[in-house]
């Protein structure tokens, strides 16, 4: 993934100080050079994509490559914030995995119900965390492609490249 400014975001949407910092830890231990941004619930992350209260500067609230969301938290949960951010044009392609201590099956299918594009159990140790955040790091920030960034891109430039090429044969059926 090319960073804006040479600066990969991650927006991380959790509500114990604990588990920021043990996460700021392994981005840290790992060598990542990540601009890691907290933000303590889903109002205070929907603040910070919206621009709004504490994150009313949009230089201390860039626009997130990525984002980890908690389930539950306090005002507005993880279910309620993914759905609000999948629901807005403008950020419903910024990737957001749901990053929680929760295996209930339920809040599995209602967070990918929700357009999550990962959900994942949150590690019991750090070097588990490590892990992690190894793997998150590699796939979202190396392997996959993701659209631009920028919001340069406009609905009338998406139009004119046309319709999306047909599968080809060796991938259909």
């Amino acid at each position: 993934m090319v960073a804006i400014n040479g600066e990969i975001v991650i927006l991380i949407a959790d509500d114990d100080p604990d588990d920021q910092m043990f996460i700021r830890e392994a981005f840290e231990d790992l060598g990542l050079e990540c601009s890691l941004k907290f933000a303590v619930d889903g109002q205070d992350l929907l603040d910070y994509l919206h621009h709004d209260c504490a994150w009313v500067d949009p230089k201390a609230s860039p626009r997130p490559h990525l984002i980890l969301l908690d389930l539950n938290m306090p005002r507005v949960d993880g279910r309620e914030a993914l759905r609000q951010i999948k629901a807005n044009p403008e950020l419903k392609n910024i990737p957001v995995v749901m990053f929680t201590t929760s295996k209930h099956d339920v809040d599995i299918l209602q967070c990918y119900r929700a357009h999550a594009n990962s959900y994942v159990t949150k590690p019991t140790t750090f070097e588990g965390l490590m892990k992690f955040v190894e793997v998150l790091t590699r796939y979202w920030l190396d392997v996959v492609s993701l659209p631009e960034m920028s919001e340069n891109i406009s609905q009338a430039a998406i139009e004119a490249h046309g319709a999306p090429a047909a599968a080809p044969q060796s991938f259909v059926g």
